[in-house]
Protein backbone atom coordinates (compact mmCIF):
# COMPACT_ATOMS: atom_id res chain seq x y z
CA UNK A 1 0.00 0.00 0.00
CA UNK A 2 1.57 3.42 -1.07
CA UNK A 3 0.96 6.25 1.61
CA UNK A 4 -0.31 9.74 0.38
CA UNK A 5 0.98 11.89 3.04
CA UNK A 6 4.92 12.79 2.39
CA UNK A 7 6.16 13.74 5.79
CA UNK A 8 8.36 15.89 5.12
CA UNK A 9 6.34 18.47 3.74
CA UNK A 10 2.69 17.61 3.83
CA UNK A 11 1.81 17.50 7.60
CA UNK A 12 -0.09 21.25 6.59
CA UNK A 13 -1.87 18.94 4.13
CA UNK A 14 -2.95 16.30 6.43
CA UNK A 15 -4.11 19.04 8.79
CA UNK A 16 -6.03 20.33 5.81
CA UNK A 17 -7.67 16.77 4.94
CA UNK A 18 -8.36 16.20 8.66
CA UNK A 19 -10.47 19.68 9.16
CA UNK A 20 -12.19 17.98 5.88
CA UNK A 21 -12.97 14.21 8.02
CA UNK A 22 -9.87 12.17 6.64
CA UNK A 23 -9.26 9.72 9.48
CA UNK A 24 -7.03 6.65 9.26
CA UNK A 25 -10.11 4.26 7.85
CA UNK A 26 -9.38 6.08 4.90
CA UNK A 27 -5.61 6.08 4.45
CA UNK A 28 -5.70 2.26 5.80
CA UNK A 29 -8.27 1.38 2.38
CA UNK A 30 -5.21 3.88 -0.12
CA UNK A 31 -3.97 1.08 -2.56
CA UNK A 32 -2.73 3.21 -5.11
CA UNK A 33 -0.99 6.45 -5.66
CA UNK A 34 -2.62 9.76 -6.20
CA UNK A 35 -4.18 13.03 -4.54
CA UNK A 36 -6.78 12.62 -1.97
CA UNK A 37 -9.66 14.99 -2.40
CA UNK A 38 -13.58 14.80 -1.19
CA UNK A 39 -16.73 15.07 -3.53
CA UNK A 40 -18.52 18.14 -3.17
CA UNK A 41 -20.75 18.11 -5.56
CA UNK A 42 -21.86 16.08 -8.46
CA UNK A 43 -23.29 16.95 -11.77
CA UNK A 44 -23.55 14.89 -14.80
CA UNK A 45 -20.35 12.84 -14.93
CA UNK A 46 -18.30 15.80 -13.46
CA UNK A 47 -17.03 15.86 -10.18
CA UNK A 48 -16.25 18.56 -7.68
CA UNK A 49 -13.76 17.92 -5.30
CA UNK A 50 -12.03 19.67 -2.52
CA UNK A 51 -7.67 18.74 -1.54
CA UNK A 52 -7.85 21.10 1.36
CA UNK A 53 -6.34 23.57 -0.55
CA UNK A 54 -8.36 23.91 -3.79
CA UNK A 55 -11.32 22.95 -5.52
CA UNK A 56 -10.85 21.04 -9.03
CA UNK A 57 -13.37 19.80 -11.40
CA UNK A 58 -12.44 16.02 -12.14
CA UNK A 59 -13.73 12.80 -14.23
CA UNK A 60 -13.94 9.30 -13.98
CA UNK A 61 -10.83 6.88 -15.21
CA UNK A 62 -12.49 4.43 -17.65
CA UNK A 63 -11.28 1.72 -14.72
CA UNK A 64 -13.73 3.25 -12.58
CA UNK A 65 -16.51 4.10 -14.29
CA UNK A 66 -16.29 0.12 -16.02
CA UNK A 67 -16.48 -1.52 -12.42
CA UNK A 68 -19.08 1.30 -11.23
CA UNK A 69 -21.28 0.02 -14.00
CA UNK A 70 -20.85 -3.37 -12.87
CA UNK A 71 -21.66 -2.93 -9.37
CA UNK A 72 -17.93 -3.71 -8.17
CA UNK A 73 -16.22 -0.50 -7.31
CA UNK A 74 -18.43 2.18 -5.91
CA UNK A 75 -19.82 5.50 -8.45
CA UNK A 76 -18.77 8.97 -6.18
CA UNK A 77 -21.63 10.47 -4.36
CA UNK A 78 -21.21 13.83 -2.35
CA UNK A 79 -18.99 13.05 0.50
CA UNK A 80 -17.17 10.34 -0.97
CA UNK A 81 -13.13 9.93 -0.65
CA UNK A 82 -11.32 9.65 -3.90
CA UNK A 83 -8.24 9.75 -5.47
CA UNK A 84 -6.90 11.70 -8.33
CA UNK A 85 -4.44 12.20 -10.93
CA UNK A 86 -4.40 15.14 -13.39
CA UNK A 87 -7.87 15.86 -12.50
CA UNK A 88 -9.18 12.22 -12.85
CA UNK A 89 -10.56 10.06 -10.00
CA UNK A 90 -8.11 6.41 -9.98
CA UNK A 91 -9.99 5.66 -6.73
CA UNK A 92 -12.99 5.78 -4.94
CA UNK A 93 -11.94 4.74 -1.39
CA UNK A 94 -14.73 2.77 0.77
CA UNK A 95 -17.31 4.21 2.88
CA UNK A 96 -17.47 4.59 6.61
CA UNK A 97 -21.16 4.38 6.04
CA UNK A 98 -23.84 6.04 3.88
CA UNK A 99 -27.45 7.58 3.89
CA UNK A 100 -29.57 5.55 1.18
CA UNK A 101 -32.99 4.81 0.13
CA UNK A 102 -34.66 2.68 -2.07
CA UNK A 103 -35.22 4.08 -6.12
CA UNK A 104 -37.81 6.35 -6.50
CA UNK A 105 -40.86 4.54 -7.37
CA UNK A 106 -40.29 1.45 -5.80
CA UNK A 107 -42.37 2.16 -2.48
CA UNK A 108 -45.24 0.75 -2.16
CA UNK A 109 -45.04 -1.32 -5.60
CA UNK A 110 -44.86 -5.10 -5.41
CA UNK A 111 -43.31 -5.50 -8.81
CA UNK A 112 -40.77 -2.91 -8.53
CA UNK A 113 -37.12 -3.61 -8.50
CA UNK A 114 -36.34 -4.12 -4.90
CA UNK A 115 -32.71 -3.82 -5.46
CA UNK A 116 -32.48 0.34 -6.99
CA UNK A 117 -30.67 1.72 -4.18
CA UNK A 118 -30.07 5.49 -4.68
CA UNK A 119 -27.11 6.86 -2.50
CA UNK A 120 -27.77 10.27 -0.99
CA UNK A 121 -24.96 11.05 1.17
CA UNK A 122 -21.76 9.39 2.16
CA UNK A 123 -19.29 9.57 4.85
CA UNK A 124 -21.61 11.05 7.41
CA UNK A 125 -21.66 12.18 11.55
CA UNK A 126 -25.13 13.30 11.53
CA UNK A 127 -28.71 12.73 9.64
CA UNK A 128 -31.13 15.59 10.57
CA UNK A 129 -34.46 14.94 9.75
CA UNK A 130 -35.83 18.63 9.53
CA UNK A 131 -39.73 18.99 9.47
CA UNK A 132 -41.35 22.35 9.11
CA UNK A 133 -43.80 22.95 11.89
CA UNK A 134 -46.86 23.95 9.01
CA UNK A 135 -48.60 21.31 6.48
CA UNK A 136 -45.08 19.90 6.82
CA UNK A 137 -45.64 18.32 10.51
CA UNK A 138 -46.24 14.58 10.41
CA UNK A 139 -45.68 12.06 12.84
CA UNK A 140 -45.99 9.24 10.47
CA UNK A 141 -43.33 10.43 8.24
CA UNK A 142 -40.50 11.40 10.78
CA UNK A 143 -41.34 7.30 11.82
CA UNK A 144 -40.19 6.46 8.07
CA UNK A 145 -37.32 8.90 8.17
CA UNK A 146 -36.01 7.60 11.26
CA UNK A 147 -36.72 4.04 10.26
CA UNK A 148 -34.79 4.76 7.17
CA UNK A 149 -31.32 6.58 8.89
CA UNK A 150 -31.58 3.71 11.35
CA UNK A 151 -31.46 1.19 8.82
CA UNK A 152 -28.39 3.03 7.14
CA UNK A 153 -26.68 2.45 10.26
CA UNK A 154 -26.66 6.30 11.34
CA UNK A 155 -27.63 8.59 14.05
CA UNK A 156 -30.37 10.96 13.32
CA UNK A 157 -31.22 14.51 14.90
CA UNK A 158 -34.90 15.80 14.36
CA UNK A 159 -35.28 19.34 13.78
CA UNK A 160 -38.59 21.39 13.79
CA UNK A 161 -38.30 24.41 11.92
CA UNK A 162 -40.51 27.25 11.60
CA UNK A 163 -41.74 27.43 15.33
CA UNK A 164 -42.73 30.63 15.22
CA UNK A 165 -45.69 29.66 12.65
CA UNK A 166 -46.79 27.50 15.16
CA UNK A 167 -49.77 28.26 17.79
CA UNK A 168 -48.04 25.54 20.65
CA UNK A 169 -44.75 24.44 19.18
CA UNK A 170 -43.84 22.76 22.50
CA UNK A 171 -46.56 20.73 22.19
CA UNK A 172 -45.29 19.11 18.90
CA UNK A 173 -41.52 19.13 20.97
CA UNK A 174 -42.88 17.14 23.40
CA UNK A 175 -44.82 14.90 21.13
CA UNK A 176 -42.23 13.72 18.99
CA UNK A 177 -39.75 12.90 22.36
CA UNK A 178 -42.28 10.54 22.86
CA UNK A 179 -41.90 8.47 19.73
CA UNK A 180 -38.16 9.55 19.24
CA UNK A 181 -36.54 7.36 22.29
CA UNK A 182 -32.67 9.13 22.49
CA UNK A 183 -32.75 11.17 19.73
CA UNK A 184 -32.32 14.68 20.17
CA UNK A 185 -35.40 16.97 18.74
CA UNK A 186 -34.87 21.01 18.50
CA UNK A 187 -37.36 23.58 17.95
CA UNK A 188 -36.02 26.25 15.80
CA UNK A 189 -37.21 29.18 14.36
CA UNK A 190 -34.78 30.53 11.24
CA UNK A 191 -36.85 33.78 11.43
CA UNK A 192 -36.24 34.46 15.21
CA UNK A 193 -33.17 32.84 15.54
CA UNK A 194 -34.43 30.29 17.98
CA UNK A 195 -32.54 27.45 18.68
CA UNK A 196 -29.81 27.90 16.02
CA UNK A 197 -26.78 28.01 18.33
CA UNK A 198 -27.84 24.40 19.56
CA UNK A 199 -27.45 23.11 16.21
CA UNK A 200 -23.27 24.38 15.60
CA UNK A 201 -22.76 21.44 18.70
CA UNK A 202 -23.12 19.28 15.22
CA UNK A 203 -20.47 21.09 12.59
CA UNK A 204 -17.37 20.92 14.71
CA UNK A 205 -14.19 20.51 13.12
CA UNK A 206 -14.33 17.69 10.59
CA UNK A 207 -18.22 16.50 10.98
CA UNK A 208 -20.33 16.60 8.01
CA UNK A 209 -23.51 16.53 8.69
CA UNK A 210 -26.54 16.03 6.28
CA UNK A 211 -30.27 17.59 6.16
CA UNK A 212 -33.27 15.35 4.58
CA UNK A 213 -37.00 16.43 4.45
CA UNK A 214 -39.95 17.68 2.34
CA UNK A 215 -39.71 20.17 -0.22
CA UNK A 216 -40.82 23.51 1.70
CA UNK A 217 -39.30 22.05 5.44
CA UNK A 218 -37.23 24.76 5.51
CA UNK A 219 -34.24 22.94 4.77
CA UNK A 220 -32.06 25.73 2.87
CA UNK A 221 -33.22 28.80 5.13
CA UNK A 222 -31.63 26.83 7.98
CA UNK A 223 -28.35 26.35 6.07
CA UNK A 224 -28.08 29.97 5.58
CA UNK A 225 -28.52 30.93 9.11
CA UNK A 226 -25.68 28.45 10.53
CA UNK A 227 -23.70 30.07 7.89
CA UNK A 228 -24.43 33.42 8.05
CA UNK A 229 -25.53 34.73 4.85
CA UNK A 230 -27.34 33.64 2.10
CA UNK A 231 -25.76 30.81 0.15
CA UNK A 232 -28.68 28.15 -1.23
CA UNK A 233 -31.16 29.85 -2.80
CA UNK A 234 -34.97 29.56 -0.86
CA UNK A 235 -38.51 29.26 -2.29
CA UNK A 236 -41.91 29.99 -0.72
CA UNK A 237 -44.27 27.14 0.21
CA UNK A 238 -47.61 27.43 -1.74
CA UNK A 239 -50.77 27.97 0.54
CA UNK A 240 -52.82 25.54 -1.34
CA UNK A 241 -50.65 22.16 -1.53
CA UNK A 242 -48.22 23.09 1.32
CA UNK A 243 -45.87 22.01 -0.40
CA UNK A 244 -42.27 24.05 -1.32
CA UNK A 245 -40.84 24.08 -4.70
CA UNK A 246 -37.55 22.47 -5.28
CA UNK A 247 -34.95 25.22 -4.98
CA UNK A 248 -32.49 22.69 -3.86
CA UNK A 249 -31.79 20.69 -7.11
CA UNK A 250 -28.01 18.75 -6.36
CA UNK A 251 -26.05 17.77 -3.20
CA UNK A 252 -23.28 20.29 -2.33
CA UNK A 253 -21.41 19.86 0.61
CA UNK A 254 -20.74 23.33 1.94
CA UNK A 255 -17.78 24.20 4.58
CA UNK A 256 -19.28 25.87 7.13
CA UNK A 257 -18.15 28.53 9.57
CA UNK A 258 -18.47 26.52 12.36
CA UNK A 259 -15.48 23.78 11.03
CA UNK A 260 -18.02 21.29 9.74
CA UNK A 261 -19.53 20.48 6.72
CA UNK A 262 -23.12 20.33 5.62
CA UNK A 263 -25.04 18.91 2.77
CA UNK A 264 -28.86 20.18 1.65
CA UNK A 265 -30.71 17.72 -0.09
CA UNK A 266 -33.77 17.84 -2.38
CA UNK A 267 -36.66 17.90 -0.76
CA UNK A 268 -37.36 13.85 -0.41
CA UNK A 269 -41.11 12.73 -1.60
CA UNK A 270 -40.99 9.30 -1.37
CA UNK A 271 -38.91 7.62 1.55
CA UNK A 272 -38.50 4.23 0.41
CA UNK A 273 -36.28 1.64 2.15
CA UNK A 274 -33.13 -0.34 0.61
CA UNK A 275 -31.85 -1.61 4.18
CA UNK A 276 -33.10 -3.81 6.40
CA UNK A 277 -30.83 -3.64 9.67
CA UNK A 278 -33.10 -3.57 12.47
CA UNK A 279 -34.19 0.19 11.69
CA UNK A 280 -37.95 -0.78 12.79
CA UNK A 281 -36.82 -2.07 16.05
CA UNK A 282 -34.79 1.04 16.65
CA UNK A 283 -37.53 3.90 15.52
CA UNK A 284 -40.15 1.53 17.44
CA UNK A 285 -38.26 0.88 20.90
CA UNK A 286 -41.47 1.06 22.84
CA UNK A 287 -43.55 -1.54 21.26
CA UNK A 288 -40.56 -3.59 20.98
CA UNK A 289 -40.37 -3.09 24.53
CA UNK A 290 -43.99 -4.33 25.28
CA UNK A 291 -42.84 -7.11 22.65
CA UNK A 292 -40.67 -8.85 25.28
CA UNK A 293 -43.60 -9.88 28.00
CA UNK A 294 -45.87 -10.99 24.92
CA UNK A 295 -46.92 -14.61 25.75
CA UNK A 296 -45.95 -16.30 22.52
CA UNK A 297 -42.30 -15.49 21.02
CA UNK A 298 -43.16 -15.11 17.75
CA UNK A 299 -46.25 -12.79 18.41
CA UNK A 300 -47.66 -11.15 15.47
CA UNK A 301 -49.36 -8.28 17.95
CA UNK A 302 -52.47 -8.66 16.21
CA UNK A 303 -54.93 -11.21 17.69
CA UNK A 304 -52.91 -13.38 20.27
CA UNK A 305 -54.10 -14.14 23.87
CA UNK A 306 -51.57 -12.51 26.19
CA UNK A 307 -49.95 -10.03 23.81
CA UNK A 308 -48.70 -7.48 25.77
CA UNK A 309 -48.82 -4.91 22.51
CA UNK A 310 -52.30 -4.98 22.15
CA UNK A 311 -52.84 -4.52 25.80
CA UNK A 312 -50.88 -1.40 25.71
CA UNK A 313 -52.56 0.03 23.02
CA UNK A 314 -56.05 -1.02 25.38
CA UNK A 315 -54.76 0.36 28.68
CA UNK A 316 -53.79 3.80 26.56
CA UNK A 317 -49.98 3.23 26.79
CA UNK A 318 -49.64 2.86 22.70
CA UNK A 319 -51.63 4.36 20.06
CA UNK A 320 -53.02 2.45 17.47
CA UNK A 321 -51.78 4.95 14.94
CA UNK A 322 -48.23 3.74 15.64
CA UNK A 323 -49.13 0.55 15.99
CA UNK A 324 -50.52 0.40 12.53
CA UNK A 325 -47.00 2.52 11.00
CA UNK A 326 -45.17 -0.63 12.74
CA UNK A 327 -47.16 -2.87 10.90
CA UNK A 328 -46.90 -1.20 7.79
CA UNK A 329 -42.97 -1.03 7.82
CA UNK A 330 -42.67 -4.25 9.15
CA UNK A 331 -44.50 -5.92 6.03
CA UNK A 332 -42.85 -3.31 3.87
CA UNK A 333 -39.51 -4.20 4.80
CA UNK A 334 -39.79 -8.51 5.29
CA UNK A 335 -41.19 -8.08 1.66
CA UNK A 336 -37.89 -5.90 0.58
CA UNK A 337 -35.83 -9.01 2.20
CA UNK A 338 -37.47 -11.55 0.66
CA UNK A 339 -37.58 -9.85 -2.80
CA UNK A 340 -33.77 -9.45 -2.63
CA UNK A 341 -33.29 -12.97 -1.58
CA UNK A 342 -35.79 -14.12 -3.80
CA UNK A 343 -37.30 -13.97 -7.24
CA UNK A 344 -40.54 -11.95 -7.32
CA UNK A 345 -42.58 -14.55 -9.10
CA UNK A 346 -41.78 -16.55 -5.83
CA UNK A 347 -42.69 -14.01 -3.47
CA UNK A 348 -45.85 -13.15 -5.01
CA UNK A 349 -47.05 -16.85 -5.03
CA UNK A 350 -46.01 -16.85 -1.74
CA UNK A 351 -47.59 -14.25 -0.57
CA UNK A 352 -51.42 -14.78 -2.42
CA UNK A 353 -50.91 -18.73 -1.17
CA UNK A 354 -50.59 -17.27 2.76
CA UNK A 355 -53.80 -14.96 1.95
CA UNK A 356 -55.56 -17.92 0.42
CA UNK A 357 -54.88 -20.27 3.60
CA UNK A 358 -55.70 -17.20 5.57
CA UNK A 359 -59.04 -16.98 3.94
CA UNK A 360 -59.89 -20.78 4.04
CA UNK A 361 -59.19 -20.58 7.66
CA UNK A 362 -61.15 -18.03 8.33
CA UNK A 363 -64.24 -19.80 6.71
CA UNK A 364 -63.30 -23.04 7.82
CA UNK A 365 -63.68 -21.05 11.85
CA UNK A 366 -66.94 -19.58 10.80
CA UNK A 367 -68.75 -23.15 9.73
CA UNK A 368 -67.34 -23.98 12.90
CA UNK A 369 -69.10 -21.44 14.83
CA UNK A 370 -72.56 -22.19 13.07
Amino acid sequence: MKTIINTEKDFAAESKLSAMGWNDFFQTHVNSSGIPARVIAVNKGLFQLSNGDKCLQATLSGKVRHNASLSNELYPVTGDWVLTHDTVITQVLPRQNALSRGAAGSRGKNNATATGEQVIAANLDTVCIVCGLDRDYNIRRIERYLTLIYNCGLSPVIVLTKADLHDAPENCLTEIEQIAFDVPVHLVSAECSTGLLELEQYLGQGKTVTMIGSSGAGKSTLLNRLYGKCIQTTGSVSQSVGKGKHTTTGRDLIFMPQGGMLIDNPGIREIAFYENDGGVESAFADIEYFAQECRFSDCSHTNEHGCNVMKAVENGELSQARLKSYYKMKRELAYLSDRQSKSSDRVEKERWRDVSLQIKSMYKNSRKRR
